[in-house]
């Protein structure tokens, strides 16, 4: 693998390697594996993998890892200009259970025997997880989580629910938050668990969202015994092992990047329309451009932050609402200015199944799907209102 970038160090050096990257994307981003991008986290794992691994033979596939783990050394200007093409591209996600998620935590927490198991498998991408957080009840009052851990012999035997887990029916394994301790303080008595998901008594039914697709899913714990060398760090510490792992995700879901192609989007169909003689809808859309400006302003400091060795911290409470409401009405937006075409909701279409042409533009296909499923960012990763309660009490100290 190759992990060099050519003298990408100073600021003279940035533009070539964007370009680096561009000329990489121009190769390895085939249009199939485009197409395959549109269906985000519910794309097929097989295609998945192609693009994981043709960024793992890269040296590329885990830009924010330590060098001594597989990453690639690169500075943060270098990481964020990596994220942006990516993104403009159009390549399909990454799936970051492993790469974003757990793996930070194994390498930060784990022991050196679990980071031998686990991490070549994530930075390989033989190797699926999906996160075992939300449960009934305790979405982002996560704190009150009722999945059981208890301690026989060399194992856990561990019962419960946990809901809304991505790719749950594509993982191999999952990390799991279950409570250790029923007797304190909600924060306390949580573990942090990785398992198997090949383990008797494990049951996943699929969850279809109001998006069309299944990337959703239900995981059911019958008498599901777990190794306690699974077991990440300290028994009953896992609530920091979780907020470690939260404020990564909340930092990853600005979407500027994202959201600058949206943009690019609408422009792009509204100088083909009636839109661009809109007042209101070109009014609404320049003003929410202004936002993602700021934003993206917000984030460079963030970034800079990050560069000396600073943790995203509360920050990333403001980057997620903010980010997820620009989201939000990008996709209000995208609804409007297909008008009547964004009425049919073909789910083959929708999936990329189909070879019959869509009824109105492409761009429309998509909308409404994208706009339904588009609901739930203000709330997974931590919903919009319990990021207000952070910032309140850390950053304003209310």
């Amino acid at each position: 693998m190759s992990s060099e970038v050519s003298d990408a160090t100073g600021s003279g050096s940035e533009g070539a390697f964007r370009e680096e990257v561009r000329t990489f994307l121009g190769t390895a981003l085939t249009p199939e594996l485009r197409a395959a991008s549109e269906q985000g986290f519910g794309i097929k794992r097989a295609d998945g993998a192609r693009w994981h691994n043709a960024l793992f033979t890269q040296g590329w596939v885990a830009p924010d890892w330590p060098v001594e783990y597989g990453g690639t050394g690169w500075n943060m200007t270098q990481k964020h200009i990596f994220d942006e093409e990516l993104t403009l591209a159009g390549a399909p996600v990454l799936m970051p259970f492993g790469l974003g998620m757990v793996g930070p935590v194994i390498y930060t927490f784990g022991t050196q025997a679990q980071k031998d198991q686990h991490l070549p498998g994530i930075l390989d991408g033989s190797t699926w997880w999906c996160q075992g957080y939300s449960e009934p009840g305790s979405g982002s009052d996560l704190a009150s989580l009722k999945t059981s851990a208890v301690r026989d012999g060399d194992d856990y035997v561990v019962n419960g629910q946990k809901i809304w887990t991505t790719n749950a029916h594509k993982a191999d394994w999952i990390f799991a938050l279950v409570r250790t301790d029923g007797s304190s303080k909600p924060q306390h008595g949580i573990s942090f668990v990785l398992v198997d998901m090949k383990t008797p008594g494990i049951d996943v039914k699929s969850i279809v969202s109001i998006d069309g697709l299944h990337h959703l899913n239900e995981v059911y714990f019958t008498d599901v015994r777990v190794p306690v060398s699974n077991l990440i760090g300290e028994e009953h510490k896992g609530w920091g092992y979780a907020k470690f792992l939260l404020v990564n995700e909340r930092a990853g879901i600005a979407g500027v990047a994202g959201s600058r192609r949206a943009i690019d989007a609408l422009r792009e169909h509204a100088a083909t329309s009636e839109l661009q003689n809109d007042p209101d809808f070109m009014v609404r859309l320049n003003s929410v451009e202004v936002r993602l400006d700021a934003l993206e302003t917000m984030e460079a400091r963030i970034l800079a932050d990050l560069a000396v060795g600073n943790s995203p911290g509360d920050a990333a409470s403001a980057l997620k609402i903010l980010g997820t409401e620009i989201q939000q009405e990008l996709q209000i937006l995208r609804v409007e200015s297909v008008d009547h075409y964004a009425l049919p909701f073909e789910l083959d279409l929708i999936r990329g199944e189909s070879n019959e042409a869509a009824l109105g533009p492409e761009y429309g296909v998509r909308a409404v799907s994208d706009y339904n499923f588009g609901r739930a960012a203000s709330i997974y990763g931590g919903s919009n209102e319990i990021q207000r309660n952070v910032i309140a009490k850390a950053v304003l100290r209310l």
